[in-house]
Order: structure tokens, then C-alpha cells, then sequence
């Protein structure tokens, strides 16, 4: 398409917009008919923990909004030299799992609660034996019934409970909605109806009737609509909060809004049956698409769906880059103090590729990134570690390799149980994140962490926000009773080249190594530290 022909589209409105809010970053990313990226904004973030809860602020929800529509909009109008007053379609979408509690009014009762809380053990223990089935401790589910245990005093008062994508939506729209990917991190979803599943509905009012509360749980829960459904339109009162310039035209067309796993999953052309992607940022998670049920319940093992409602095999571990994020500054604070100031890209870059040059299991070094509670190894609270012993060989690039390898060591408990225990067939693994934007060094790890071949697009560093615009752009540009894998495999991914790395084998012994040592220190882990924490305070 020509520069012209592109701006004709532009002012037509024959584009797709994703905004999707990351726990780093909040990103809008505009498509063209062809899927790629016109113009992009985004928002720098990050969450809070007070009161004993990790949250991000309403203010700084609308402030993020706002300023990544801008940014995009901004960069439309120097490259295109057009002013953008519609679209065709648009989507939101945001970071699975958490508490949006709203009164009858729309006043949030209580600060959002993120996914990063590990407060809601007792519900999630409960409710997995009730149901049969597993509520991680993330699940909207488990945060509401949790409040309800506690008796917290804003429970009565609720008359709304969403993620923070449904709650965008709901804000732009009016419509109390969600994608089924998303709301399968809300309750449990029933695969033949795609709905709520109705008799864990009946079991989780039976369980709090005798708290007397004024309203049952589907009155609470938003919507659920499969990908391809219209979801509502952009009202008058939500184009002015999306571009409070006013420029932007009310009655465009939403689909619906989506967890960043369902996003990650589209991104990555992983929504068709025995394929799976592995999403890396602030948390890891990977995302296999199942031909059949699990033979039984595991608590590391979330079962959701993707944006069409096909049965998943979520492993979700809390904690992932924080811990190497927080030594990269420590190094960028090395650097300036010596006189030299590394770009972040030339940083991670070198840092990542010392990684390569380790030890095959890291040194004898162990690491645990726990910048906040691990449901699948049971911690309960954010204790990074670092430790070594006289024997371990410490030396810069076994450094980085122990804490690349960590970083994937809760997700490997958990593909094992899908791998050994269930014999889960898995054709391909798509990888995408920041951590895949060094070259190479990402997919070595992970492969070696797998034993698996980790393939990564050309279209990885895209991310989520450009998954989510995918998703709006098969709302308006797909052919009757096509479906989503159609979609993505013969118009999205049909030229879209990808680099693939298998596992090398010596690598892959050093991750065993590794992980030896790891499950070792798993059981002293959380006393140990706790331990030399109280003894620090006294």
C-alpha cells in the first residue's frame, strides 16, 4: 500500500486499534487491512503495594489511557499528516485475573486488586475443593470470596465485579461485558455453553447464603461474548475520555475486550488445538491449547480458554524478569558511577549474551527472582535470593545464566505436569515478550528450560496490544463463519516468518543441574529468609 493509499485509509477509518494494559506498560497499537502497525503510543507504569495489596490507581488507569491513544494519534498525524477521527474497530485489553468491585453508583469500593496478590489462599484453597475444579489464587472468583471471609464491609454494597479490561470497556461502551478468554480468569467457564458454568454458579451462592448478601453471582459477573461478537460501541461520554481532545468520533464499533493471555496467544498464531505460546514480562506464563480435559485437578494448572472458547492449559508463575530488571539497574547504576551511561537495549544486550558464555548449569549458583508471592512453589511472599556457595564459579556469566534460568524454573513444575503427567501432545511453542528482544539468548534459555524447540516471529516484539488489535480486526474484516485459527493462519501469519532454536542437549543437562538445586532450596527458602529479615528488623 502506498503512502497515499495509506492515508486515504487512514481518514476512512479502515483501521483496527489495540490498547492493552501491561504491568509495566500500557500500549495503543493502530493496524492496517494488512496487520501491520501504523502508529503506537504508550504509558510507563508500574503497580503499588499499599494496605497490603499490589494496585494501580484509577487516576493513573485514565492518565495511562489517555496518553497512549495520544502518543498514537500524535504519530499518525507527523507521518500520515492526518488527523484520526475514527476507526473501524477497537479493542482493550489488560492483565488477566484481579478484583474490580463497583456499587450501584460505579464507584470502585475498594482499589483494584492486581493479579501480583497472593491474599486469597484460604478462598481459592475452598473453592477448589467445592467446585472440583482449580481457583488460583488470581481468579476474580477467589478475591470476591475472600472479601467475603473476611467480611469485608463493602461486600453487600457490591453491584459489579470485572477485571481491569472489562472495566475500560464497560467505561467507553456502557456495556458490562467480556471476552471468554478473560472471563475464564474470572469463574469457571462451561465448554459446551461457553457461560459461566452454571452448577459452580449454584454451588458458590449455596456457599454464601448464609451471609444474606443482596444479590446472586451472575447478577454480579460481566458478560461473556467469543471472539468475532460485537461487545458495544464508542459512546459520546467514552470518546471524550479516550481522546479528550474531542476529535475522535463516538459509534465505532468494539469487540470484546481480552487478558493479556488471550492476546499473547493470538499474537503468536497459538489459538488452534495442540499449539501453545509462552508470554515473558513481569510474570511467565504458558498457554497450551488442549484436545481433551485434564484427567484430574492441579493446583499449578489453570484452565482457561482462548478468545473462541477452546479448553487451555494455563501454567501461570507470579515472578519472572522483575528480580533481573532490578540488576540491570543496579548495573546501568555501575556504569554511570564509572563514567560510561549504557542504553537499556546495549545493556540487556550485552548482559543477556554473557549468558552464553556460562557454565552449561550456571556455576553452581542459585537464584530465586521472588519479587512477590509464587503460587506454584507455595512462597508466600516477595523474597528475592541470590546465593552461592565457596565452591560455586561466580563470575559475570554464570550470573546472568542463573538468573535466566530461574526465571523459568516455577514454569518448568508446571509443563511438567502437562508433559509427564498428562502426556500433552504440544506441535509448536511460539515465545514472545521483552526478553526476546536480545536476539537468541531468550529461546536458548527457554528451550533449554522445555526441552523443547521455542520458535519467535518476526512479529514477536509487537506484543499483546497488537493481539488485541488482531482481535478487533477479525470483528470487521472476517468472512462469514470464518473462524479465528482461519483467520490467523491464511490472512495474519500467512508470510510471517519465524526462528526457530532446539534445545542444545548440553544446556539442557545444565538446566537439570540447575533445577536440582533449585527444588532443594525451595523448602528452606521462605524460613530461611524470613528468618534473616526479622532478625534485620530487631
Amino acid at each position: 500500500m502506498s503512502h497515499v493509499e495509506l492515508k486515504e485509509a487512514i481518514a476512512k477509518g479502515e483501521t483496527s486499534l489495540g490498547i492493552e494494559f501491561g504491568s509495566t506498560r500500557i500500549k495503543a497499537v493502530l493496524i492496517d487491512h494488512r496487520f501491520e502497525t501504523i502508529a503506537s503510543g504508550s504509558y510507563e507504569w508500574e503497580n503499588q503495594l499499599k494496605d497490603g495489596y499490589w494496585t494501580y490507581s484509577q487516576e493513573d488507569i485514565i492518565t495511562g489511557l489517555q496518553t497512549a491513544y495520544r502518543e498514537m494519534k500524535q504519530e499518525v498525524q507527523r507521518k500520515y499528516e492526518v488527523t484520526l477521527k475514527t476507526v473501524g474497530s477497537i479493542g482493550f485489553s489488560a492483565m488477566m485475573h484481579g478484583y474490580m468491585a463497583f456499587d450501584s453508583s460505579g464507584e470502585l469500593l475498594v482499589p483494584f486488586r492486581t493479579w501480583r496478590n497472593a491474599t486469597t489462599g484460604q478462598a481459592a484453597r475452598e473453592l477448589t475443593d467445592k467446585f472440583q475444579f482449580n481457583i488460583p489464587e488470581r481468579w476474580s472468583i477467589a478475591h470476591l470470596y475472600q472479601a467475603i471471609l473476611n467480611k469485608e464491609e463493602h461486600v453487600p454494597r457490591i453491584d459489579f465485579v470485572t477485571t481491569l479490561a472489562g472495566y475500560i470497556h464497560w467505561l467507553l461502551t456502557g456495556n458490562k461485558v467480556i471476552g471468554i478468554g478473560d472471563a475464564s480468569g474470572i469463574f469457571p467457564i462451561d465448554e459446551s455453553t461457553h457461560a459461566y458454568h452454571p452448577l459452580m454458579v449454584k454451588q458458590f451462592d449455596e456457599l454464601i447464603a448464609a451471609g444474606g448478601y443482596p444479590w446472586k453471582l451472575e447478577e454480579l459477573l460481566p458478560k461473556v461474548h467469543r471472539s468475532g461478537e460485537q461487545a458495544g460501541e464508542l459512546t459520546e461520554a467514552g470518546a471524550r475520555i479516550l481522546d479528550p481532545s474531542q476529535e475522535l468520533q463516538p459509534g465505532i464499533a468494539l469487540c470484546p475486550p481480552e487478558g493479556d493471555a488471550g492476546t499473547g496467544m493470538v499474537a503468536t498464531n497459538s489459538v488452534r488445538k495442540r499449539t501453545g505460546n509462552i508470554s515473558v514480562g513481569t510474570s511467565v506464563f504458558a498457554m497450551i491449547v488442549l484436545e481433551k480435559e485434564l484427567s484430574k485437578v492441579y493446583p499449578e494448572i489453570d484452565m482457561v480458554t482462548t478468545p473462541d472458547g477452546s479448553p487451555v492449559g494455563m501454567v501461570h508463575a507470579n515472578n519472572c524478569s522483575s528480580d533481573i530488571n532490578a540488576w540491570m539497574g543496579l548495573f546501568r547504576e555501575f556504569s554511570v558511577a564509572m563514567g560510561y551511561e549504557a542504553d537499556n537495549e546495549k545493556l540487556f544486550s550485552v548482559m543477556f549474551n554473557k549468558a552464553l558464555e556460562a557454565d552449561p548449569d550456571g556455576g553452581g549458583l542459585l537464584s530465586y527472582g521472588y519479587y512477590s508471592g509464587e503460587n506454584i512453589t507455595g512462597i508466600e511472599k516477595g523474597r528475592p535470593l541470590f546465593v552461592r556457595s565457596p565452591e560455586s564459579n561466580f563470575n559475570l556469566a554464570n550470573f546472568m545464566r542463573t538468573h535466566l534460568f530461574t526465571a523459568f524454573g516455577a514454569l518448568r513444575l508446571g509443563m511438567d505436569i502437562l508433559t509427564e503427567n498428562e502426556q500433552v501432545a504440544i506441535d509448536s511453542i511460539l515465545a514472545h515478550g521483552g526478553l526476546f528482544k536480545t536476539p537468541v539468548v531468550g529461546q536458548k534459555m527457554v528451550a533449554a528450560a522445555l526441552n523443547v524447540p521455542i520458535s519467535v516471529m518476526s512479529t514477536a516484539g509487537e506484543g499483546g496490544a497488537w493481539g488485541m488489535a488482531l482481535l478487533a480486526s477479525y470483528l470487521i474484516n472476517k468472512d462469514q463463519q470464518e473462524s479465528l485459527d482461519d483467520f490467523l493462519e491464511q490472512k495474519v501469519f500467512k508470510d510471517v516468518e519465524g526462528q526457530e532454536i532446539a534445545p542444545d542437549p548440553s544446556d539442557v543437562l545444565g538446566f537439570e543441574v540447575f533445577m536440582e538445586r533449585y527444588n532443594s532450596g525451595l523448602a528452606i527458602e521462605q524460613a530461611a529468609v524470613d528468618h534473616l529479615l526479622e532478625n534485620g528488623r530487631n
